[in-house]
């Protein structure tokens, strides 16, 4: 759904009568630092995300080498001696 021109001065016009235009400007910066806040919070919980994401990676064993035997391979070729 898109606004067009005149769809903005309605709008526009119905803020003015209702909030008046003392409140107009204090009503737009609040807006302005809702959205910014709103922003900043979306962009720190994508960086949580991503550094979990990195620190997962780093936790995971790494795969064998195709040549070299897994770890459950040389338990097995060692045997049950004691």
């Amino acid at each position: 759904m898109r606004l067009g021109f005149g769809e903005i001065v309605v709008v526009l016009a119905l803020a003015l009568l209702f909030f008046g235009p003392s409140k107009l400007p204090q009503l737009g910066s609040s807006l302005g630092q809702a959205i910014k806040s709103f922003k900043k919070g979306l962009s720190s919980i994508q960086e949580d995300d991503s550094a979990a994401s990195e620190q997962e990676a780093k936790q995971l064993p790494a795969r064998p080498e195709e040549g070299a035997p897994a770890a459950s391979d040389q338990v097995a070729a060692r045997g049950t001696k004691r």
